[in-house]
């Protein structure tokens, strides 16, 4: 069975961690398109705003407001994402 890039896409979209993200708001409201959508996730704009909802201490990283299709600022905005993710699950402690 082949798949096309558009079904993949469209399957993704529909993840339980996407309509999770859909629940902060402004992601995916209006006329927006699935390719859209999956580029304002990949940027990780949308992703380090939520992150600093969740834990609001400031970090000394900005993350790129105009990534403009570059990787290079992709990559530096998800890993300041996944730093801020690792910081706030260390700091906490679990309960047992």
């Amino acid at each position: 069975m082949d798949v096309t890039v558009s079904e993949l896409l469209e399957l993704f979209l529909q993840s339980p961690l996407v309509t999770w993200v859909k629940t902060f708001g402004l992601f995916g409201s209006g006329n927006q398109d699935n390719l859209t959508m999956y580029m304002d996730l990949v940027d990780g704009i949308f992703l380090n705003q939520i992150m600093l909802q969740i834990d609001p201490r400031p970090t000394n990283q900005r993350i790129n407001k105009h990534v403009n299709n570059d990787v290079n600022l992709r990559i530096q905005n998800l890993t300041i994402l996944v730093r801020n993710i690792k910081t706030y699950y260390q700091d906490r402690p679990f309960s047992r």
